[in-house]
């Protein structure tokens, strides 16, 4: 999943480029986002999040009707996990009846990334406007799950939303799928899918 969303992201990019209008090349604003979520319904495991980002956006280019933006986002997740589905520990595995039982109890995780994305935004209203943002995170977890173990794990992000703009702020809200693995690194790499909310409030630079 992180090979494709990479290979779309450089194709996307290529073809903007392209299609450059007007370049802008500048920051253009500073924020905090707050948001959690919960994983797909599924039989195997429960997931829930919460996070805290920074948001840092630089203004890249515009066409005729929309701008585009390179997006940076420290960010912070507090999750809460359990495996369900003992049977997902199999027995092949070394120390497997330890792992199952360590592993079905529930366990409180962190992760620390930072999120790189791509912003296409079109304004619908005045100061009302729609965007799309696809960003990938290099993250750093700090607790073991029989879905990926401890260690650098990504984060793979597609982030639909609606904002409010004026000279003095910028509200916005935004779901979100977001996907968390380890990108082949280690044999244990089911990662976790989750569903987010995501709320944002950020400074326009004069």
């Amino acid at each position: 999943m992180l090979k494709k969303l990479l290979l779309l992201s450089l194709l996307t990019t290529n073809v903007l480029v392209f299609a450059q209008k007007k370049p802008i090349h500048h920051f253009s604003s500073i924020g905090v986002c707050y948001g959690f979520g919960s994983e797909f319904n599924n039989r195997n495991y429960t997931f829930t999040n919460n996070f805290y980002k920074i948001q840092l956006n630089y203004q890249w280019f515009s066409t005729k009707n929309f701008e585009y933006d390179l997006v940076l986002q420290p960010e912070i997740n507090f999750g809460t996990h359990q495996l369900l589905n003992l049977y997902f520990v199999e027995p092949h595995e070394a120390n497997y009846e330890a792992k199952r039982e360590a592993y079905t109890k529930l366990k409180d995780l962190h992760q620390y990334g930072l999120n790189i994305g791509f912003l296409m935004r079109k304004n619908i209203l005045k100061n009302v406007n729609i965007f799309a943002m696809l960003s990938v995170a290099p993250m750093i977890s700090d607790t073991d799950t029989e879905r990926s173990p401890k260690g650098f794990t990504f984060s793979d992000v597609l982030t639909i939303g609606i904002a409010y703009k004026t000279p003095q702020l910028i509200v916005s809200v935004q779901p979100s799928i977001r996907h968390v693995s380890n990108g082949g690194l280690h044999d244990t790499n089911a990662g976790f899918n989750t569903r987010n909310i995501e709320f944002g409030v950020s400074v326009p630079f004069k």
